[in-house]
């Protein structure tokens, strides 16, 4: 299974996806200079503009087939957070995000989300959609929620973030559930 291309017209009134380029590098290192995105996913820290060219050029690479990266951008033209997906199985796809401070709290994410969700239901043969969250991230968890997205329980030591076993909420929707 491997994942398309997007179509560029991944967009909604209020935010679109588009593939990340080098253009973006100050503004993800700028954004990944906030302590919430390093506490809740798996970004370096500190985070550096290498890292950031690094992050661009993985979600760029001619071979990539199983992940896909996205940019979020505001009706401004800003990054204002990103979209990853990645195939876990056949049939199944996990979602991972991040927003700017800026952008938090205006369903910025929740709109990437089920943009992309959607155009992964219709494109892929998708039998499950999932996403992991850290416990206490509250924000994250509401995510979740908006999308439709059911609580499926706690996998303990689940993730590495840093060198560090974390647990992590996982997540999951059906195509037939998807609003």
């Amino acid at each position: 299974m491997k994942i398309p291309i997007p179509d560029p017209s991944l967009k909604d009134d209020t935010i679109a996806l588009r593939p990340w380029s080098m253009e973006d590098v100050p503004a993800i290192t700028a954004i990944c200079q906030d302590a919430e995105i390093p506490r809740w996913t798996t970004v370096p820290t500190p985070y550096t503009e290498d890292n950031a060219r690094e992050f661009v050029s993985e979600m760029t690479a001619p071979d990539l087939e199983k992940t896909l990266g996205l940019a979020i951008i505001s009706q401004a033209d800003e990054v204002a957070g990103s979209l990853s997906m990645w195939i876990v199985m056949r049939g199944v796809v996990e979602f991972g995000y991040w927003v700017s401070p800026e952008a938090r709290g205006r369903g910025y994410a929740p709109r990437a989300l089920l943009l992309l969700a959607g155009w992964a239901v219709n494109t892929m043969e998708i039998r499950r959609l999932q996403l992991g969250t850290i416990p206490g991230n509250s924000a994250s968890e509401r995510v979740a929620e908006k999308t439709g997205f059911s609580r499926d329980g706690i996998l303990r030591s689940y993730a590495d973030q840093r060198g560090d076993a974390r647990d992590v909420t996982m997540w999951s929707l059906l195509p037939s559930e998807l609003g």
